[in-house]
């Protein structure tokens, strides 16, 4: 009987399932789903499945959990990644062992990494390159990698997608999903956990990794913003031979980040490398708002060259991350409040940011981040570790109905890495001295005149286009609000105070339009004026946006009863 479609990926999909059962049970980590409802399925299945042995059963449940993670593939790889930044949801043991995930899995055969290179590339071998090794020089789950020399003697890597991966991860995201599912409906904190929001996020980054031009547009934009910097080197792209399945960069010779003994043997100031690092990823984070996300220290190498003045050298792009304009605000607000013990301030930014219910009272959840923070600053600040303050931070404000922010995990996941590989290279280094300047100045530059005139130029075509229409939509708005006047007497005092409300809010709408209007005014003035009427030697544009300004913030300004 032929199976349908339907019908041949639901086997497939238990066939899956019972391989994840046989493995979870072969490494004992049955005991991890207690009181699921799949603890009924794995105790049928337990006479089936020889002992633990003595060797597996002498491990701590952490490293055997992420011995489970490698064996089942790249999609458990990254969702125990993911896993280890979540310390409110895991215990301390198991999250630490699982920031110990590298990705590396055994090889794929070096012809059958040759024969997909040609087929992504649509020329053959001898063509595209001088030299092609078939030993790989590292490989991970997704894809491997191999060095070549191109036509004319350059060095480069080559990285190819194993064969079929794409359909691995397509059952194992389905499979996923259902256990996702299965969460949200049996888990009483699952509007809390958000578990089918979080697989999505796994999804979307998996299927990033999977397009290897999508990564080497990543790794480009990266080298774009870092460009001849002291403390920061990105590989080249070389784009004629890089296509979706296939990615060859320039190669890079550097030393792995967690490498303590060669770094020690090259020269190389750790110190001074470590502070750099910390630079580097607040940088990126609120500067560029593109910040490399799995920087472990198999992607992170110091540059062997230098050693008084050293740099980081990045590799592997497959996971960038990004945030909107408003997390990117509350959380450096949340940064330099926690620098300046300002707690009333770290628990308003929790509210106004909506990751926590309009309802929850800012005075409890100010006593509740006191709490947390107030032991750290009894020690110096070298011993602090900022990660572990905003995870008990994290961990505290979920009393508090905390909803987790899918968006965020990629950047608590990097932040974790980051100060882990700045410690491993100088065990004394103050997070907090180091880190504070660097956000003051961002957001300085941020919030400074020529940045919001280079914002105001931006946008200044769109003001103009939209100015010719302006004086007409007033004058609709106005007639209405004559024609719309109403004679009737109201004598309940709440809707008097709210009529009230509405005409002051009225009048504060028609001053905040005028005012607008005299900033299109000023904006179209100040695109068409070349050497125009100036007063105390400032353009009348300015003057005129300085008006307009005032009166729109005057007219915003709560009036008092």
């Amino acid at each position: 009987m032929k199976l349908s479609g339907m019908q041949l990926n639901s086997v497939k999909s238990a066939m899956r399932a019972l391989r994840i059962g046989r493995v979870l049970l072969r490494y004992r980590l049955d005991d991890l789903l207690d009181g699921t409802p799949i603890e009924r399925w794995l105790k049928l299945a337990r006479p089936f499945v020889p002992k633990a042995s003595p060797e597996i059963a002498a491990l701590s449940r952490g490293v055997r959990l992420r011995m489970v993670l490698q064996e089942l593939g790249p999609i458990f790889v990254k969702f125990g990644q993911i896993l280890s930044t979540r310390r409110d949801l895991v215990p301390p043991d198991v999250a630490e062992e699982l920031t110990l995930l590298q990705d590396r899995v055994a090889p794929f055969d070096g012809e059958t990494a040759r024969t997909l290179v040609e087929q992504s590339l649509g020329r053959s071998i001898k063509v595209a390159f001088e030299r092609f090794d078939t030993t790989p020089l590292a490989s991970a789950s997704v894809a491997q990698v191999h060095a070549a020399t191109l036509p004319g003697g350059r060095e480069v890597v080559v990285k190819v997608l194993r064969p079929e991966i794409e359909k691995q991860i397509a059952a194992d995201v389905a499979l996923l999903k259902t256990m996702a599912g299965i969460v949200d409906r049996t888990h009483p904190a699952a509007d809390k956990i958000r578990p089918r929001e979080i697989v999505a996020e796994i999804e979307n980054t998996l299927a990033a990794e999977l397009d290897l031009q999508r990564e080497g547009a990543n790794a480009s934009v990266l080298r774009r913003f870092w460009e001849n910097s002291p403390d920061l080197y990105v590989p080249e792209v070389v784009w004629s031979h890089t296509a979706e399945r296939t990615l060859t960069l320039e190669r890079v010779h550097g030393i792995p980040s967690d490498d303590i003994a060669a770094l020690d043997a090259a020269g190389i100031d750790r110190k001074a490398l470590a502070a750099k690092g910390v630079r580097v990823f607040y940088t990126q984070v609120f500067r560029d708002n593109f910040f490399h996300a799995d920087a472990h220290a198999g992607n992170i190498w110091a540059d062997s060259e230098r050693k008084d003045n050293p740099r980081f050298i990045a590799l592997d792009f497959g996971i960038m991350g990004q945030l909107s304009s408003e997390d990117q605000y509350y959380l450096a607000e949340n940064f330099m409040a926690i620098f300046k013990r300002d707690y009333r301030r770290v628990a308003e930014l929790h509210v106004q940011a909506g990751w926590m219910p309009s309802h929850i009272r800012i005075d409890e959840l100010e006593a509740a981040a006191r709490a947390v923070c107030e032991p750290y600053f009894t020690r110096p600040l070298a011993e602090i570790s900022l990660a572990e303050v905003l995870l008990k931070l994290f961990r505290t404000a979920q009393r508090y109905e905390l909803t987790i922010q899918p968006q965020l995990i990629l950047l608590q996941k990097t932040l974790l890495n980051i100060e882990g590989v700045g410690r491993q290279l100088d065990p004394k280094i103050d997070m907090w001295a180091v880190a504070r300047p660097v956000l003051e100045q961002i957001l300085l530059e941020r919030y400074s005149p020529q940045r919001l005139a280079e914002e105001f130029r931006k946008r200044l075509p769109e003001m103009i286009t939209h100015a010719p229409d302006m004086p007409r939509l007033l004058h609709a708005w106005l007639t209405q609000q004559v024609q719309g006047q109403s004679t009737a007497q109201i004598n309940s005092q709440d809707l008097r105070d709210l009529t009230r409300t509405i005409r002051g809010a009225q009048r504060r709408t028609i001053a905040a339009i005028l005012g607008t209007g005299l900033l299109i005014v000023a904006a179209v003035l100040y695109a068409l004026e070349a050497g125009g009427p100036r007063l105390f030697g400032i353009p009348a544009s300015v003057w005129i946006a300085g008006l307009g300004g005032v009166w729109a913030l005057l007219a915003a300004w709560p009036r008092r009863k």
